[in-house]
């Protein structure tokens, strides 16, 4: 046997030991790959955000109406309007007459338990005679409360004069209000106000074109250009090519003739999902109330900001002086006044170019600022240019 001989069993065993320590290998890199984690690119994208068309747009012809009426409320607990109040006694003469009943000539009814008010209501779209709408009444004069009264008929009038509906009914109030003698008086909630469900009827119908046009008008609720050439593709890729738009508010779409074809054809519109379009951001002020509304998708751009609150606190009082004795002096009262400045912490802030509401709610929180600061500050930004969005003041 040669030096570099080998027995053919040695041969045997060094192939079974190589085959397996192979196979231990594999089965190591078979147990190892499903940890291996997912990279970005294997995440699944965001969907795009649609909504349902009815919450996008609204029917042009099928929308809701205001009425309006004067009536009495009556059998009110000594709450009523008073006798200054000259048209609420006046109203119960005018109504004692349709009865027949007639006060003595110059005298004026002196009733505590009956108040004036106004009621309003809504006439829903396509409301037919005979249906029934809730009511709100309001008091009109110096009633203290409204609670266990009863309104009198009252025509429910349109902008055109006419009379639509006839109310009636039972006020149910969610306030209440009492006093004593001494001048004290307890109140939770509104009692000169109060709602009557079911409390109108339908008489009269108020007429549309609904289902005489040859189309079928859709008003965006907030136009955009995108949103109505979603709403334009969304429904000619679904029913042909039947809408059109020219512009940013409204789209038309060709509906059939046949009324009942018609009001399924609207209620599949209404149904369908539409992508709407991206609006700018906007930040909402209520100067009358001090609330700040800040929508999702506002971005700043790189300022930086400083902002102090300068207080001026005037204190008034009054020192006696009192003459020396035997000065023949007089006593005099002297007005002491004092003066403080309070100019604030006055801190510089940086916003980093881009930053989003989180980063915007995050940096204002940090430094305590009030509403009216927020204010002033966001108006500040949008002067120099900082802000992409819109400022809106209510």
């Amino acid at each position: 046997m040669t030096p570099f001989a080998r027995p053919a069993s040695l041969i045997r065993i060094v192939s079974l030991a190589v085959l397996a320590s192979l196979s231990l290998s594999a089965a190591s890199v078979a147990v190892a790959a499903p940890a291996i984690p997912k990279t970005s690119a294997q995440v699944e994208p965001a969907m795009p955000r649609t909504q349902a068309l009815r919450n996008l747009v609204s029917v042009e012809g099928v929308r809701e109406n205001p009425l309006v009426g004067y009536g009495l409320v009556v059998g009110l607990n000594g709450s009523g309007d008073s006798t200054q109040v000259k048209y609420s006694s006046q109203s119960v003469v005018n109504m004692l007459k349709q009865f027949g009943v007639k006060l003595p000539q110059g005298e004026d009814a002196k009733n505590k338990n009956v108040a004036a008010v106004m009621v309003s209501a809504v006439f829903p779209p396509g409301y037919r005679r005979g249906q029934s709408i809730d009511i709100t009444v309001s008091s009109l004069g110096d009633a203290k409360s409204l609670r266990g009264g009863t309104l009198l008929l009252t025509q429910l009038r349109a902008a055109d004069n006419e009379v639509y509906a006839l109310a009636q009914g039972n006020v149910v109030v969610g306030g209440l209000s009492a006093s004593g003698k001494s001048g004290s008086s307890v109140t939770v909630n509104t009692p000169t106000g109060g709602r009557i469900p079911n409390g109108a009827q339908i008489e009269r119908e108020i007429p549309t074109d609904f289902s005489t046009r040859p189309q079928v008008m859709l008003r965006l609720r907030h136009p955009n250009f995108d949103t109505a050439t979603n709403v334009v593709n969304a429904i000619n890729r679904r029913f042909g090519d039947v809408a059109t738009t020219a512009d940013g508010t409204s789209v038309e779409v060709v509906a059939p003739s046949n009324p009942t074809e018609r009001v399924a054809f609207v209620a599949k519109l209404e149904n369908m999902m539409v992508e709407a379009g991206v609006e700018t951001p906007k930040v909402v002020f209520n100067s009358r109330t001090g609330t700040v509304v800040i929508s999702d998708g506002l971005r700043v751009k790189s300022a930086a900001v400083t902002h102090g609150a300068l207080k001026v606190v005037i204190s008034e009082s009054s020192a006696v002086s009192q003459p020396g004795p035997l000065s023949n002096g007089q006593t005099a009262v002297t007005p002491q006044s004092k003066i403080s400045v309070d100019r604030g912490s006055g801190q510089m802030f940086h916003w980093p170019a881009g930053a989003r509401l989180q980063t915007i709610i995050d940096v204002v929180n940090s430094l305590g600022a009030s509403p009216d600061d927020i204010m002033a500050i966001l108006q500040a930004l949008d002067q120099a240019g900082a802000i992409e969005g819109e400022l809106v003041v209510i």
